[in-house]
């Protein structure tokens, strides 16, 4: 077969990465598979090119001999002797490549140590909502919560085993890992007897079937730190479910949900409120008593302050969670109209109504200006 450019055969630039170059071999590998591609006689010699192509790239020193020297001077490093699809190719692919033929088998990529089995297996995380006051989450508190989970066995103390004893698994002896037969390909699974321990328990605790766990509600005390908000999350190290097989716990992350106050709107560490005051207050000025955090507060409002007017009141918001920094509350005041008035109320209206009048617009200086742009608006309309 003619030698061919072994970057043209993946498909790749020469300035290709080893990421590149992997993931370009993976797909052109799972392309060609003899055992996906029964009816293509030439599916086997394209496989065969794209293996060596693959061997001699992802090396670095004989990448750099290749791009320097051509084919014939990395040919017996890897490449066999017989060219391209020449016979030449040695070793068990199934070592070689196994994290890329595990997708096309099925089964799972090696382990490291050798093939040997990773040890217990960790347990899952386990995610909860907690719905808190606002107050709660500015304040901070401790919530006790109930939550359905996996939890290690106590008669075992995790092992799943009764009497605390195990024995080597004979199909994988020990190793955790066979090694299955696919067509012209060796490649290595999690042995099916024991789950890729390496162990069987001879022996199952009764109280867990030999799983060292079981499911049971757990009660939790979960500190919520003042200063936390909406979606907040907190994580507690080693609450997740309990691992099998004595494996190490999973973390609980708690995310955090704040139910609307009656009061207080948050936006991030400021807070927000709307205040009614009466049209004398608003007209002649007074003191009005604004609710916080930390309990009622005077805020003086001046004289002539029209509905929507926002105060500042320094320090009397949130103090974030993450900085030591307080923010501030905003409180806008809206003017509320007298209703249910009484026949005196009304006269003394009247009368009020009646000097604001005679003042022209010195009582009501918007208004003038806000008539002008009307009118000029309508002039233009109708011109």
């Amino acid at each position: 077969m003619a030698q061919k450019d072994l970057y043209e055969i993946l498909g790749i630039q020469k300035s290709a990465t080893k990421a590149e170059i992997k993931k370009a071999f993976k797909r052109t590998a799972m392309k060609y598979h003899p055992d996906r591609n029964a009816d293509d006689p030439t599916a086997q010699d394209k496989f065969k090119e794209a293996q060596m192509a693959y061997e001699i790239l992802k090396d670095e020193t004989k990448r750099q001999t290749y791009d320097q020297y051509g084919f014939d001077a990395v040919s017996g490093q890897g490449g066999g002797q017989g060219g391209f699809g020449g016979g030449g190719f040695q070793g068990d692919v199934g070592d070689i490549f196994g994290d890329i033929f595990s997708d096309i088998f099925g089964g799972g990529g090696r382990r490291g140590g050798g093939g040997r089995s990773a040890g217990p297996q960790r347990g899952r995380d386990v995610q909860i909502e907690m719905t808190v006051e606002l107050e709660e989450a500015i304040n901070g508190v401790n919530k006790e919560i109930n939550i359905p989970t996996m939890v290690s066995c106590d008669p075992c103390k995790g092992t799943g085993s009764k009497d605390g004893e195990t024995k080597t698994c004979q199909t994988c002896n020990g190793i955790g890992q066979v090694r299955m037969q696919q067509g012209m390909f060796s490649v290595q699974q999690a042995c099916p007897d024991c789950q890729g321990q390496g162990t069987i328990i001879s022996n199952p605790c009764g109280n867990c079937g030999g799983q060292g766990r079981r499911q049971e509600s757990k009660k939790l005390n979960v500190k919520i730190p003042a200063g936390v908000d909406q979606g907040d999350r907190i994580r507690l190290s080693g609450k997740g479910e309990a691992g099998p097989k004595g494996g190490p716990a999973g973390d609980l992350y708690v995310d955090i949900r704040v139910l609307p106050h009656d009061i207080f709107v948050r936006e991030g560490d400021s807070l927000f409120c709307e205040m009614p005051i009466d049209f004398t207050t608003a007209c002649l000025g007074g003191e009005i008593k604004v609710p916080t955090l930390s309990g009622e507060v005077k805020l003086k409002v001046p004289a002539e302050t029209q509905s929507g007017k926002q105060f500042r009141l320094r320090g009397k918001g949130v103090k974030s969670v993450r900085s030591h920094s307080t923010g501030d509350l905003y409180c806008k005041v809206n003017v509320e109209t007298p209703v249910n008035l009484s026949s005196e109320q009304k006269d003394l209206l009247e009368k009020f109504a009646q000097t604001v009048k005679d003042a022209g617009d010195k009582n009501n200086p918007k208004r003038k200006g806000w008539f002008d742009n009307v009118k000029s608006f309508l002039d233009r309309m109708t011109g």
